[in-house]
């Protein structure tokens, strides 16, 4: 039997059809974002050097300076503030030596925040009263001068003098 025309027709259109390579699948995508967050946290530190005046004479002031440095995450706002020290009646105005072989006659000094010696180094933070030191903290040690003075015409004893004062960096 014989194929019939339309037959013949139609596989003939088609042969070619079937010999071309298929069409590729397609893929599906989707997509997601990933969300990247990081906090830097403000952190400082504070380091003190001893102040030491030397010997005392009461016919002229001693002078001496020392060194707090600073160190906090850049943009960090700060303040510095000394205490009073441990001197007994010593106030962050008028700051006292002891001798403990004369405890009854302290030996008193100030501590400043510029050469002159006349802006008060305290630990007052409000008002115009202020009296601390305040900066930004930066990538590198900011050091901040404290300027001592023993006044002249004290008439005390003999001996060896000492205080602490605390440093309080607030941040």
């Amino acid at each position: 039997m014989r194929p019939t025309r339309p037959l013949a027709l139609a596989a003939l259109i088609a042969a070619p059809l079937l010999l071309q390579p298929a069409a590729p699948a397609r893929a599906a995508t989707a997509t997601a974002t990933i969300a990247v967050t990081a906090t830097v946290l403000s952190l400082c530190a504070v380091t003190a050097l001893p102040l030491a005046f030397g010997n005392y004479a009461s016919t002229a002031n001693s002078d001496a300076t020392t060194t707090v440095t600073v160190l906090c995450t850049a943009g960090t706002p700060f303040t510095v503030a000394l205490d009073a020290g441990a001197g007994t009646g010593a106030t962050t105005t008028v700051r006292r030596l002891g001798n403990p072989l004369s405890a009854a006659t302290p030996l008193s000094y100030g501590l400043f925040r510029d050469a002159a010696r006349t802006q008060n180094w305290g630990n007052t933070t409000t008002g115009t009263a202020g009296d601390v030191v305040a900066g930004i903290g930066t990538v590198l040690p900011i050091p901040l001068t404290v300027y001592g003075r023993i006044p002249s015409g004290q008439n005390v004893g003999t001996g060896a003098y000492t205080d602490t004062v605390n440093v309080t960096l607030t941040y």
